[in-house]
């Protein structure tokens, strides 16, 4: 099994991606729909959104949400912190891993990724660490591409994987809503299309008591 990147490698990575992420995910964002919105319209309260890369979904959150953005990388941070000057959006952006959240435990009302847990080392131990940081009744929301249920696709996905994971650790296979259920959370919502490779999950932490 190939040794996962060090974070000072991915964090190299995505700061040199940075100037042209966002004309890349122009392309991607057909592949998407309307994912993003379906996502960012359910926030509510205090938001925290991991992997918040160039702020692509700043934009998209309602008003009243007050928002915490965290990525691996400053460069993208710096794209994000300038989307949001010209948006008006209040957010507090700043560098931390996904892998272990910064946060105390129960600190947020929602927490958001989007399309980001297929480039993260350890992406069980990242879902977990966002429901840590999550208020119990809090809302996980989550959309990324995953493995496809069209067994030609799936074949296409594990070639691409012998390239992009070992150069960026781009995985095409993984379904992060296997790790949310695994942390026992209530799935509320849940959608999954274009043959099966656009999957998202509105899912509830239990609350105590």
């Amino acid at each position: 099994m190939a040794r996962s990147p060090s974070l000072d490698r991915m964090r190299r990575h995505w700061d040199r991606q940075s100037a042209g992420y966002d004309q890349k995910m122009d392309r991607a964002e057909r592949l998407f729909g309307d994912t993003r919105t379906w996502v960012c319209g359910q926030a509510t309260g205090q938001v925290l959104e991991v992997a918040v890369g160039t702020g692509l979904n700043l934009g998209l959150y309602p008003e009243d949400t007050n928002l915490t953005g965290m990525d691996l990388s400053p460069a993208m941070l710096d794209v994000a912190r300038r989307r949001a000057a010209e948006l008006g959006r209040d957010a507090d952006l700043r560098v931390g891993d996904a892998q272990r959240l910064e946060f105390e435990d129960a600190s947020f009302d929602t927490v958001v990724c989007t399309f980001g847990l297929c480039a993260v080392p350890d992406d069980g131990g990242a879902v977990d660490e966002m429901v840590r940081v999550l208020r119990p009744g809090g809302v996980l929301l989550l959309a990324d591409h995953v493995v496809s249920t069209s067994a030609p696709i799936r074949l296409l996905q594990a070639a691409i994987e012998l390239y992009s994971v070992p150069a960026e650790n781009e995985h095409f296979r993984r379904r992060p809503i296997e790790h949310v259920m695994a942390a026992g959370l209530a799935i509320l919502r849940h959608d999954r299309f274009k043959k099966g490779i656009v999957e998202r999950v509105t899912a509830r932490k239990p609350a105590i008591g």
